[in-house]
């Protein structure tokens, strides 16, 4: 029997079998070693197939893991938010408080803005238990006359806007106080001041200044309590109840020029040998509280009249004003 020749998986030839072995012990070895091989073949494919069973187990569980991980810290996460969302449990007596401080006093929201908002509002709570006459006032002889300036255009101090116009005081219905002097010869003037004598409204620190009306002092002089009022405009840490530096009159509207003196005209009248010449006003232009002689009065009057008779107005009034 010719010897059998293995062949390769290529085709190509392989070598012959020893010749000392019979045929017998040939076949019985190619046998064995076509067994191994197909062992081989079998434990090499099996390999990555229970390596990649492993990995996949593997997988699963680390998956597992990070989404059991992932639930505890979103479980945490969520008690963390509802302890923080959780309001801590008030007492009876902090919940009483609230209440209280949830109900607004009746007027207090409306005066407190106003009060913060405009000196338009009379910032003395109680005008009415302030007296007409002030024994500490010094007395004089018949009517004195006055210029007293404000602001009638917006101006902030200390946060607070400082306007105040004739038509301001023209709307109020209860005495208004003509606080925030704070230079000494204008409060010596308002403690000079009697009731019944009169002073020019003049609208300062505007596009048209001038002498815009005539109010009437009402109220003799009493303390500005505002100065010891810390926020207002013109508070001063100085003044206190031992120590009243300041003082205000109480004025009422009386009338509005229908056409008012600018202080242009007003320089001009006081020229050298006209009837302002004298006018404490013009000399001490930042005055803001100022004596009128009662021939200067009677002349800006005179004035005032035949300005309203040339534009054919009438000037504004609540009662006739000497």
């Amino acid at each position: 029997m010719p010897p059998r020749k293995r062949t390769r998986d290529d085709g190509d030839a392989a070598e012959p079998v020893a010749k000392r072995r019979s045929s017998r012990q040939a076949a019985a070895s190619i046998k064995k070693a076509e067994q191994e091989e197909q062992v081989e073949t079998e434990v090499k494919k099996a390999a990555p197939a229970k390596k990649r069973a492993v990995t996949a187990k593997e997988s699963k569980s680390k998956s597992d893991k990070v989404n059991k991980t992932a639930a505890t810290a979103k479980s945490s996460d969520t008690t963390e938010e509802k302890k923080k969302k959780k309001p801590a449990k008030k007492s009876a007596k902090e919940q009483d408080d609230d209440e209280k401080e949830a109900k607004p006093s009746a007027g207090g929201d409306k005066a407190k803005s106003d009060a913060q908002t405009s000196r338009a509002v009379s910032e003395d709570p109680d005008i009415d238990s302030i007296p007409a006459v002030n024994p500490d006032a010094p007395r004089h002889d018949g009517e004195w006359y006055w210029l007293m300036k404000a602001e009638p255009e917006t101006r902030y101090e200390n946060g607070i806007d400082v306007r105040f116009s004739i038509d301001d005081l023209r709307a109020k219905e209860k005495p208004e106080g003509w606080d925030g002097i704070r230079a000494y010869a204008a409060r010596n003037h308002m403690r000079n001041m009697n009731q019944g004598d009169k002073a020019f409204f003049y609208h300062s620190n505007c596009k048209e200044p001038g002498i815009a009306g005539i109010m009437e002092i009402v109220k003799e002089y009493s303390e500005d309590k505002n100065a010891r009022r810390p926020g207002t405009p013109y508070y001063d840490p100085q003044s206190s109840k031992d120590n009243v530096r300041w003082s205000l009159v109480h004025v009422e509207f009386r009338k509005k020029f229908a056409v008012p003196i600018g202080l242009k005209e007003l320089r001009e009248l006081g020229k050298p040998g006209g009837p302002l010449e004298n006018m404490q006003m013009l000399k001490q232009s930042r005055l803001s509280v100022s004596r009128v002689s009662a021939e200067e009065w009677k002349a800006l009057c005179e004035i005032a009249d035949k300005k309203a008779e040339e534009a054919g107005l009438e000037h504004e009034t609540t009662k006739l004003v000497k």
